[in-house]
């Protein structure tokens, strides 16, 4: 299975972006994670596999959302009211076994696509 990730750029404070993830095959929960130059990997949004239940940390909760299309196989992360700080490069991941709920730990992603920068400026 290949993720095939779009979207990104460069936009002021305040903005949004969109960011879509698509599956070449059978995926069950997905997730968008970023990375920051000098920190770590962290969790941005994660979706379950029936798309019914949802994370956010407080970092991102209340402007960014990641819905899904099943019949796409696709799923966004719809990033409001960015900030500065959300400047990283991000990247969207699948899990292509069954789990009891959608992983919040990256290294629980077997499924990668490739990063894409966003950069907010103020």
């Amino acid at each position: 299975v290949q993720l095939q990730a779009s979207g990104g750029g460069w936009v002021q404070a305040g903005g949004s972006l969109r960011l879509s993830c698509t599956a070449s095959g059978l995926v069950y929960h997905m997730g968008w994670f970023r990375q920051a130059p000098g920190k770590e990997r962290e969790v941005v949004a994660v979706i379950t596999s029936s798309g019914g239940s949802t994370y956010y940390p407080d970092s991102v909760k209340g402007r960014f959302t990641i819905p899904r299309d099943s019949a796409k196989n696709t799923v966004y992360l719809q990033m409001n009211s960015l900030k500065p700080e959300d400047t990283a490069v991000y990247s969207c991941a699948a899990t292509t076994v069954r789990r009891l709920g959608a992983p919040l730990v990256d290294a629980l992603y077997d499924c990668w696509g490739q990063g894409t920068q966003v950069t907010v400026s103020s």
